[in-house]
């Protein structure tokens, strides 16, 4: 299912997105939170990064009989995720470190 970003009218197709990938703007908000992050230049194309939200990530292995209660146990590493809006690339940041 889709929704239409708030601040710059872009569909995205995507309901798994919580953030839009054109402006930054939260779902369900109507401006853009991106100005809190210090900007991050591509590598490749010398353009700012746009800040895409932050991520959670699993370390290790799932242990299947466990489900849930396992995750109690897993270290998750919080990483905030920048991409370049010209190439694609994505970048990753230790959560709140690119903040001003």
């Amino acid at each position: 299912m889709s929704w239409i970003c708030g601040n710059c009218q872009m569909e995205i197709e995507d309901d798994t997105f919580e953030v839009c990938w054109n402006c930054s703007c939260v779902k369900g908000e109507s401006q853009s939170n991106n100005e809190e992050y210090t900007p991050v230049d591509c590598i490749r194309c010398a353009i700012p990064l746009t800040f895409i939200g932050t991520k959670e990530f699993h370390e290790g292995m799932r242990w299947g009989l466990l489900g849930n209660l396992a995750e109690f146990f897993i270290n998750k590493e919080q990483l905030d995720m920048f991409a370049c809006k010209r190439c694609g690339k994505v970048e990753f940041f230790l959560a709140g470190k690119q903040r001003h």
